[in-house]
């Protein structure tokens, strides 16, 4: 007996069942007895006074006569019955359950579940059973279901199961760990979660199910480390090492302390003869991109080519135009590829990579597409990386032979994100901002006060300053009452032009369009920019001192937090003026937050606690892990305690030569695999 055996083993399941569980992804004994309820209902029997309204009971009574059931449409029943309970009598209601009507027999004890309307003193019932079942006095658990399955028949499948494989149940988490958390025996968790007689034994099992599922987690994440760490398929980039200091020497700035810290930790995994696999993290404006400039400019003394994919045109060209000029005086040859590039643009970029010609290339997803052959390339930067999936930072690595990849992000990533999501990448954090960088005064003020705005902003213009207006849609929307671009555009032309010039920026707009009115801006012959949030990545116009963003409370806080860091970017004091009227708590608590600090780590924290993981990055461009039981934001600290314990497994028994179960594990459940 093995818990792989497909499902259809078991006594009662065939085809026509296999199709129905398949679509809850149960194909196995293992899948099914690891197929754990979301909630369940107290079927303990309580006494009318204990009771309160709206709960959900179960109440045991005599049947005092014949129950009455009527029709009121199609396929629509009512049955009603009265029970005496103590010395009450109270009626018992079901909808569209007919067949129960043979079930109350007059004189006879009987168990209702049901929901308690304390006005009527009746009971909605949902489900019976004969006081002395063993179910009356436990917890009944309630499964996520598909149509053509009840919970009934789920249940004695998962009894069958257990019954029959329950003494090949394998221990996946070591003993000792057991022991000093506490934890329950395999064999207890699948019996716990599924079968519990109290409310104990359910939170019991549970605690013990979610350390094991985050357990087997950190394990996979500690054996991808591993099996790249083992394998010699990466490149040693041997830098020349007197030329990157000059290189660092002729910068316009020092380097902060954490930059500092961040490059040699960079420098030592070019190295190596491992790949690199590191994540770049740092607040908006706190210098990842003159970290990734060294990287960049030290493969390229390695004799490798290195390429710097982003996800717009306009951050594209950004950071070409100040690379080219970093680059120019070191005789490296750069070249900007992107969707908007002519035939002939391309031809010449493709020969020239193709010929070494070019050391480094610096473009959106067209770095991707099938013409784009490299020499020889080394190094690999890819810029707010979740904003691109997992397939296509795969194919910019592919254009080498296992280069390293450095990916960076301006969104702050929360611990529970940096465990879960990037647990097999090495991070670096920058936690410092460059000296002389004022913090951002942000202000949240209701739509009614949009004139006081626009007056402080008059007073900002006057001192030769610039401003972004930031709007979230760029047509009117009957549906969402928002203030649109167009709209936005015309009230600010009216109130401003002719003294300012002011510009419209969306994404429906040619690229060509886009490149010339943010040219135009950084050069301030733009001095108020109404825009989407097109601006919200990597613009970078030092001289732009404002931002106001319209209708805030429809962003997440990762998202306006990267808004506010389009400025103050310079030495002069920056102001982001939040308009927004919070319909909810959540959106209240949001624009709280953004007052309150201007530390991206904090804001990411709370984002990841008021929406959720899969809305601060997106659940398919994060690749987040879907857990079944635990939750990573909540039960944080048992992730954390589970993340040190596989770490201290894989770092004194690599290949898990005194640990066989977990090894076993691993090996046969399929967990191995790359989490790509």
């Amino acid at each position: 007996m093995d818990l792989m055996d497909p499902i259809s083993v078991l006594e009662g399941v065939g085809p026509k069942r296999v199709q129905t569980l398949k679509i809850l992804g149960i194909q196995t004994i293992y899948d099914l007895l690891y197929y754990f309820p979301f909630r369940y209902e107290d079927l303990q029997v309580k006494e009318l006074a204990d009771i309160t309204d709206q709960e959900k009971v179960t109440l045991k009574g005599i049947v005092v006569a014949q129950p009455i059931l009527t029709r009121f449409g199609p396929h629509k029943t009512r049955l009603i019955i009265r029970l005496l309970i103590q010395d009450q009598v109270i009626i018992a209601t079901f909808f569209n359950q007919p067949w129960l009507k043979d079930k109350f027999i007059p004189d006879k004890e009987i168990a209702v579940f049901g929901k308690w309307d304390q006005r009527r003193r009746s009971l909605n019932g949902l489900k019976i059973f004969t006081p002395s079942a063993d179910e009356a006095q436990g917890m009944d658990a309630v499964y996520g279901l598909t149509k053509g399955l009840r919970q009934s028949t789920l249940i004695k499948m998962i009894q069958l199961a257990f019954t029959q494989y329950k003494s090949v149940l394998t221990e996946s988490v070591p003993e000792a760990i057991r022991q000093h958390y506490r934890l329950l025996s395999e064999a207890q968790i699948v019996a716990g979660m599924h079968f519990p007689k109290t409310d104990a034994q359910a939170k019991a099992a549970r605690r013990s199910a979610i350390f094991r599922e985050f357990f087997l987690f950190e394990c996979r994440i500690q054996n991808l480390r591993r099996q790249e760490r083992t394998s010699e398929n990466g490149l040693a980039l041997h830098y020349d090492l007197a030329a990157v200091q000059a290189f660092i020497q002729e910068l316009p700035f020092e380097l902060t302390k954490a930059q500092k810290k961040v490059v040699n930790e960079i420098a030592r995994d070019m190295k190596s003869s491992h790949q690199m696999n590191r994540l770049l993290q740092g607040d908006v404006g706190s210098g990842k991109t003159i970290v990734a400039a060294i990287a960049l400019f030290s493969a390229v003394t390695a004799g490798y080519q290195a390429a710097l994919m982003v996800p717009t045109e306009i951050l594209a060209t950004q950071h070409f135009e100040k690379l080219k000029v970093l680059f120019d005086t070191m005789t490296v040859k750069t070249a900007l590829l992107t969707g908007s590039a002519t035939a002939k643009e391309r031809r010449e970029i493709y020969s020239d990579l193709a010929a070494g010609r070019i050391n480094v290339l610096i473009g959106t997803h067209a770095l991707i597409q099938e013409n784009v052959t490299f020499k020889n390339l080394g190094f690999v930067v890819i810029d707010e990386q979740h904003r691109f999936g997992v397939a296509q930072r795969k194919r910019l690595r592919q254009k080498g032979f296992s280069p390293d990849v450095l990916m960076m992000t301006a969104t702050p990533i929360p611990r529970t994100l940096a465990i879960t999501t990037y647990g097999e990448m090495d991070v670096s954090t920058i936690d410092q901002l460059p000296a002389g960088r004022q913090p951002i005064q942000t202000s949240w003020v209701k739509s009614n006060q949009t004139n006081q705005v626009q007056t402080f902003l008059a007073q900002q213009l006057q001192a030769h300053n610039q401003a972004f207006i930031i709007s979230p849609l760029i047509e009117e929307s009957e549906s969402l009452d928002l203030k649109n671009a167009q709209a936005l555009y015309d009230t600010y032309v009216a109130r401003f032009e002719p003294t300012y010039r002011v510009a419209l920026l969306h994404g429906q707009m040619s690229n060509s369009e886009k490149n010339e009115i943010m040219t135009a801006f950084s050069n301030n012959e733009v001095q108020i920019l109404v825009s989407t949030t097109v601006v919200e990545v990597g613009v970078d116009v030092p001289n732009a001192t404002m931002m106001v963003i319209y209708d805030a409370d429809r962003f997440g806080l990762s998202q306006l937090h990267q808004l506010r860091g389009r400025v103050g970017r310079g030495n002069k004091r920056a102001y982001c003026i939040l308009i927004a009227d919070p319909k909810n708590d959540v959106a209240v608590a949001r624009m709280e937050a953004m007052v309150e600090t201007n530390d991206g780590f904090v804001l990411s924290e709370k984002d990841l606690e008021l929406r959720g993981p899969g809305d601060v990055f997106g659940a398919k461009q994060s690749g987040l892990p879907e857990f079944k039981v635990g939750n990573p934001v909540t039960d944080f600290n048992v992730l954390q305690a589970a993340q040190i314990e596989a770490q201290q497994i894989f770092s004194n028994d690599p290949d898990l030569k005194n640990h066989g179960a977990l090894q076993t594990y691993l090996h046969q459940y399929g967990l191995t695999n790359s989490l790509d």
